[in-house]
């Protein structure tokens, strides 16, 4: 048996997702003609309050296709430093969009209002990069599945508003947000801009994001994903798979993270382990004692069929997903109290 948590990316369509990919009725999407991503596109839109929704083969084009709706070359994005956006996303946004990144250092990828405010360039400085959006990331990927403070996000789309600044939302795992705060999709698109959303990440779709906003940002939208080379023909067996996603696997993100606190206070035991950040969701981010090898310990679990990840700075990643069974998770316990 392979415990694989690496990612929640890794996770493999269920029989009944890939029953209803199957069953789809699909149509030239570039045409706009396929009818079940024409479906998805409204469910989402209409979820989230929105007037437009599109569907993206990635998270990565989706977030690229928002700067790219937002900004003009030689502006300036202001973000966490841990952002997904400026991390992992290929150096998307200087070479897509010719805008830089004003790096602000956050709480587990996290920023505040006032932090924001500071970061903004005056407009009428011309030596400067204008700045015109604000991206945040919920949850935080570097910053261990952290959900955002609803109320801090409702101050920084003030301080937007004063200041004439897009506010674009990398929701990723959204999902998982709104499930361990108890919050709506429509709470987030009465805030922000634009929002992508991805249904491969905790949902278990083989691939899909999707980008939302209302009329007059969304206007472009397709001729930027044209652009990126995201057109695509009869994709609605992929879309069919987040319609099923949509419908089944939201609720049950809980067990997710729940398994991820019981891995948390499991590492926290260990004596091998410095420290491990809270656990809100379903990513758990812990750093080994300096004396302890890494690779070695790395080796270890993967010599027990075990498989994680480095993010680099001496943090180990672990995400729990749907393919995550209970059986799994009793192994992983055992195995983590005698390694």
């Amino acid at each position: 048996m392979i415990i694989d948590l690496r990612s929640d990316t890794v996770t493999k369509p269920s029989q009944g997702m890939l029953d209803a990919m199957m069953q789809a009725q699909v149509g030239d999407d570039v045409y706009k003609e396929d009818p079940t991503v024409n479906a998805l596109e409204e469910r989402i839109a209409e979820m989230f309050g929105k007037e437009k929704a599109l569907f993206f083969p990635t998270g990565s084009m989706a977030n690229q296709a928002a700067i790219k709706l937002h900004t003009n070359p030689g502006d300036q994005v202001i973000c966490d430093k841990y952002a997904h956006i400026y991390n992992y996303e290929g150096g998307g946004a200087s070479f897509n969009s010719g805008v830089s990144c004003k790096l602000v250092d956050g709480n587990r990828g996290m920023f505040t209002a006032n932090q924001v405010l500071e970061a903004i360039n005056p407009p009428d400085f011309y030596h400067s990069p204008l700045t015109s959006l604000v991206e945040i990331e919920n949850t935080t990927n570097k910053g261990g599945g952290a959900c955002w403070d609803f109320e801090e996000i409702l101050k920084i789309r003030k301080t937007c508003d004063d200041h004439n600044l897009g506010f674009h939302l990398d929701g990723a795992r959204l999902w998982h947000a709104l499930v361990a705060k108890n919050e709506t999709p429509k709470q987030y698109g009465e805030v922000f801009d634009t929002i992508s959303v991805c249904l491969s990440k905790g949902l278990g779709c083989p691939i899909g994001s999707v980008l939302v906003g209302d009329e007059a940002i969304m206007r472009n939208a397709i001729r930027i994903r044209k652009i990126f080379g995201g057109g695509m023909r009869q994709v609605g067996y992929l879309a069919a798979a987040g319609l099923y996603a949509l419908d089944n696997n939201i609720e049950r993100l809980n067990e997710d993270h729940k398994k991820a606190q019981e891995i948390g206070e499991e590492l926290t035991k260990l004596p091998i382990i410095k420290t491990v950040e809270p656990v809100e969701t379903n990513i758990v981010i812990f750093e080994l004692n300096k004396d302890i090898n890494e690779p070695r310990f790395m080796q270890k679990l993967a010599d027990k069929n075990i498989k994680i990840i480095g993010m680099g700075g001496g943090k180990l990643r672990i995400v729990t997903h749907l393919d995550y069974t209970d059986a799994m998770h009793d192994e992983f316990l055992s195995i983590l109290k005698i390694i």
